[in-house]
């Protein structure tokens, strides 16, 4: 099926940090926010390396992010896709990062999930002239990774703000 990515960017000039996935997952496109699905760790991974409580509300999601100097968004504008398997992903066309990381103070990109860092580094990091972090899904599908392990790996985000 193709699909045509309707969220916006959720970024201010003062971001620091760009984390990117690959497209919304069917629950997300639904609900219309990022890592909507409830069984997707990433907002409870992000509260944990932030040492905050859990956000719940797509406010305050939207404010943790900002006050945190992150900016989100996904590498693709649209796709074909089935479900949300990003393993079926074809017919790409990316979103135009480059034009958000000149309206913020962006300095390094992460990436959640192999599919996004591929795409990120073939199609964008060129234009952008920044190479991407990868950083392993939060997808409940990405049963390998425990809630623990997630959150080791996502600390790599807190150690670059504070360079």
């Amino acid at each position: 099926m193709k699909i045509k990515h309707e969220l916006k960017p959720i970024y201010n000039k003062d971001s620091e940090i760009l984390i990117l996935g690959s497209i919304p997952s069917v629950k997300s496109r639904e609900i219309g926010f990022y890592y909507a699905h409830p069984q997707n760790r990433f907002w409870q991974v992000l509260a944990a390396i932030y040492k905050e409580d859990l956000p719940k509300t797509q406010e305050e999601k939207t404010d943790f992010l900002i006050r945190h100097k992150i900016a989100l968004w996904d590498v693709l504008a649209s796709c074909s896709i089935k479900s949300s398997s990003d393993a079926s992903i074809k017919n790409i066309k990316v979103n135009n990062i480059e034009k958000l990381i000149k309206k913020t103070n962006i300095k390094a990109v992460y990436t959640t999930g192999k599919k996004a860092y591929e795409i990120y580094q073939k199609e964008v990091a060129r234009k952008t002239k920044i190479d991407a972090i990868y950083l392993p899904s939060t997808s409940p599908a990405n049963a390998s990774f425990s809630i623990e392990k997630l959150i080791k790996e996502y600390k790599h985000l807190i150690k670059n703000q504070n360079q």
